[in-house]
């Protein structure tokens, strides 16, 4: 925070609580939303502090994407799908939802056979939609209730069908947040037409393309979380929403970092739910929006130096495959490359399927040219009946 909260002067002085108010709220450069926070006009000042996480997100994203594409294919494909399991399993974990990598990556092996009514699938599903760019739209309840549905309807159904929407769009009875301890920390909007009007209000906000959209997309997470609009998931819901306005804006790989950065600065993001929702802040939400902001600049620089250690020590790694057995031969070669890809970016493994794809040989040269790597080089993973290999790169450290 560059500057005093409300709430934290409201403790302070009164008079000079009075008197920011008012500076704050009035001034020529402060945005004044279509939505109340408590009994007060939500607002927010467009600090210096803002603009500065902004101009960082941007310059950060032009250095991740030019990294990002100087990578291989196969490197790219296998990165973004152990980012996007990774991001499941956090998103998750925020939630106290259990879930495992082998249970996500099973889902994402074959999203086509999956039953629909297994755990999850609605989640990774609306995932893999930021990795291909499809369109979602954010403009009326129905359109949210949409994405609810196809995320969570049957997930709750099977595990804590009480919990499922019962109202015309959300929830029609009260909801409490609590913490760890039991105690009450915020109380969801009520009753649902109370819910429908404040949504409809934010959604005006995040649609309108006077003001950056990256202002939009921290205050609408707020929002969210404030208006608390479902019994169960608002969380993961959110999240969700902000990785895939992220990811309209930025590289995609940020829709599926975002629950790893707010993780590690969980006691900040729920602070700073804590500061705009005291009715002593009176409905600014600097507070969060720079928060936010920060979190988005704190996981693209992440992004940035972890793409940077891999594409360090997939050159360095390469640069030793000439010193392997059998290495002389071009497409032993090219499969240890493969394989170190593999151990450097996936989540698994390479499959054989891939391998026959990449080399273009045909299954039984695959195998045969698998059976030229050494056995204590090579590691093999199954999942699902399916065959994963990489390199085992310790070993390769102890030959060289």
């Amino acid at each position: 925070m560059s500057r005093k909260t409300l709430k934290a002067l409201f403790h302070m002085s009164t008079n000079e609580y009075k008197e920011e108010y008012e500076h704050r709220f009035n001034d020529e450069n402060t945005i004044r939303l279509p939505v109340n926070i408590g009994d007060n006009r939500a607002f927010i000042c467009q600090t210096p502090e803002i603009y500065k996480h902004i101009i960082a997100i941007e310059r950060l994203d032009k250095e991740v994407t030019e990294l990002y594409y100087s990578l291989p294919d196969t490197a790219i494909a296998q990165f973004t799908s152990k980012c996007l399991i990774d991001e499941i399993l956090l998103t998750n974990d925020i939630e106290g939802v259990h879930s495992t990598r082998k249970e996500i990556g099973e889902i994402l092996q074959d999203l086509s056979s999956h039953n629909k009514r297994n755990r999850f699938v609605g989640l990774v599903t609306k995932y893999v939609m930021l990795e291909n760019r499809q369109t979602i739209e954010f403009d009326t309840c129905r359109d949210i209730r949409k994405i609810y549905d196809d995320i969570f309807y049957e997930e709750i159904k099977t595990t804590d069908p009480e919990n499922l929407p019962d109202g015309e769009f959300f929830r029609r009875s009260g909801v409490e947040v609590q913490s760890a301890s039991q105690k009450v920390i915020h109380k969801g909007l009520y009753p649902e037409s109370e819910i429908i009007k404040a949504f409809e209000q934010s959604l005006t906000f995040l649609n309108d393309d006077s003001i950056d959209i990256f202002i939009r997309i921290a205050v609408f997470h707020y929002l969210f979380g404030y208006i608390h609009p479902f019994y169960d998931g608002n969380g993961r819901m959110s999240r969700f929403i902000s990785s895939y306005l992220l990811s309209r804006q930025l590289t995609s790989l940020i829709g599926f970092r975002l629950s790893y950065t707010i993780k590690e600065n969980i006691s900040r993001y729920y602070k700073a739910f804590d500061i705009c929702n005291d009715p002593h802040n009176k409905g600014e939400l600097t507070p969060f929006a720079e928060m936010f902001l920060d979190i988005i600049r704190i996981s693209m620089h992440q992004l940035l130096e972890t793409l940077e250690e891999k594409k360090q020590r997939w050159d360095y790694y390469k640069q030793c495959i000439a010193m392997l057995p059998n290495a002389e031969k071009t497409d032993i070669s090219h499969l240890y490359d493969l394989l170190i890809q593999a151990a450097l970016f996936s989540n698994i493994g390479i499959s054989r399927e891939e391998l026959i794809k990449h080399m273009e040989l045909s299954e039984n040269t695959v195998r045969s040219r698998l059976k030229s790597i050494p056995e204590q080089l090579l590691i093999e993973n199954r999942q699902k009946g399916r065959k994963y290999y990489l390199l085992d790169l310790e070993q390769v450290d102890r030959m060289n």
